[in-house]
């Protein structure tokens, strides 16, 4: 399975690429220029030597035809980015990623977007696309550092069983994450807002503090 990142060339894209790219997965970056694309995959590629990442960089249209989209833009271009890509993503799993929120002096604060959050707003303008909302709560930073090791649970949520299946079993795949059904997409209202603080939390505390739900038995 080719999985596809939109804005990936960006932290939290970068991130989520070596990650999924060092637990063998072959991964598409995808960029509105192409070339951009892949002069930072060849930077991750680079960058990791002893690990044999399969990464490629591409415009966002050939992205978009990869078997899984993740959609890692700013929250406020999701919508834009996607909905040009809508007939290619038609029948697809789409992650979003994006969270809103704005920094006001040493806090983050969660703003409320449109339809309650990025996911929905992502759902509604892709009605023929399964999305799924995860990947909010992880340290960018961390991910890129293939050295650093990741302990963390991945809250995914979607109104399609499909998507959170595949979306759990995508988290799955990278060492030290596990991901967790939360429910249908009205969750990652709650979701996304909670990153502002885990954000502000890390601030505080000069930490890379990630989510961890004590009493969930293995799945």
């Amino acid at each position: 399975m080719r999985i596809g990142i939109l804005g990936g060339t960006g932290p939290a894209g970068r991130g989520l690429a070596v990650r999924l790219a060092a637990a063998g997965e072959e991964i598409v970056i995808g960029s509105r220029d192409g070339k951009r694309a892949e002069v930072v995959t060849e930077g991750l590629i680079t960058s990791w030597p002893d690990h044999r990442l399969a990464i490629t960089g591409a415009s966002n249209e050939d992205t978009a035809r990869c078997d899984l989209v993740v959609v890692a833009t700013p929250w406020d271009a999701v919508v834009a980015t996607v909905t040009p890509l809508a007939p290619a993503l038609k029948g697809k799993v789409v992650v979003s990623m994006a969270n809103a929120v704005v920094k006001e002096d040493r806090e983050f604060l969660a703003l409320v977007p449109p339809r309650g959050s990025v996911a929905a707003s992502l759902q509604a303008a892709l009605p023929g696309s399964l999305v799924s909302a995860a990947f909010h709560h992880l340290p960018a930073s961390q991910m890129e550092k293939l050295t650093a090791p990741m302990a963390a649970d991945v809250l995914v949520c979607s109104d399609h069983p499909d998507a959170s299946a595949a979306t759990v079993a995508l988290a799955d795949k990278v060492e030290g994450l596990r991901g967790v059904d939360a429910g249908s997409l009205s969750q990652a209202t709650p979701i996304e807002a909670f990153t502002a603080v885990l954000i502000t939390v890390n601030i505080r505390h000069k930490v890379h503090a990630a989510v961890q739900l004590a009493g969930l038995g293995a799945h």
